[in-house]
């Protein structure tokens, strides 16, 4: 098994490589993929840079230069749900871009032609990360992550995609995720910890609350790894 792990920024991967140790850097398009060899399982481990585009390049490599049979997205998110606070863990089972808009030709907001507005992530991972969570008594929430280019920090927009997306969460790279693994037919899936509101207060609780949060989703992402090469 080949397996692709992707966080947006340093601080998403750096615990999963303190955990993992050992790890060979490959470079390609610019960016590190770190190679853990565990037996005859092959990890692959990258922070993508922050956005849509830098997340789908980076799960395309991983995907069709690399060979990763599974993508598990690991980071942080703002949390949109009222019974979401900071640190709580989101799995996204529907992805959405919440910034495509092409309503002026009649299609629903976050369509694009020949696509669909929600991307599902993969249930068998799913079922794998649910099982950690109630064997481990941690809460995990199941739902829709909207992703956009831009942080949200402002209550009126959070409010703008909970009305038409019925969103969870909110983050810059899962849906784009979504899509590359949709289209190449990948299996996927996209784990969140709160490290927010999306309100207000959004940009000093993300500062306060990166290290803890990312650490939390990629603790997660461990259990789920060594469950899945078992």
């Amino acid at each position: 098994m080949t397996l692709g792990i992707i966080g947006a920024m340093v601080e998403e991967i750096t615990p999963l490589l303190e955990r993992f140790g050992d790890y060979e850097t490959k470079q390609v398009g610019g960016n590190n993929y770190y190679e853990i060899k565990k037996g005859k399982h092959r990890i692959y481990v990258a922070y993508s840079k922050i956005g849509k585009v830098h997340a789908a390049l980076t799960a395309s490599t991983m995907i069709l230069h690399f060979g990763c049979e599974k993508i598990i997205f690991s980071g942080v998110a703002g949390g949109l749900s009222t019974d979401l606070k900071v640190g709580d863990l989101v799995l996204g089972t529907k992805l959405c871009q919440y910034d495509v808009d092409i309503t002026a030709f009649g299609h629903p907001l976050g369509f694009i032609p020949e696509s669909k507005v929600f991307i599902e992530s993969d249930s068998a991972l799913n079922a794998v990360a649910s099982d950690i969570a109630k064997a481990q008594g941690i809460k995990l929430k199941q739902g829709i992550i909207a992703s956009g280019d831009a942080f949200i920090a402002d209550s009126a927009k959070k409010q703008w995609i909970i009305t038409h997306f019925g969103a969870d969460a909110v983050e810059m790279e899962g849906a784009a995720v979504a899509v590359v693994c949709d289209l190449l037919k990948v299996p996927f899936c996209i784990l969140r910890s709160i490290s927010d509101s999306a309100d207000g207060s959004a940009d000093v609780s993300f500062d306060e609350f990166l290290e803890s949060s990312a650490k939390r989703s990629a603790d997660f992402v461990i259990m789920m790894c060594e469950q899945i090469l078992k």
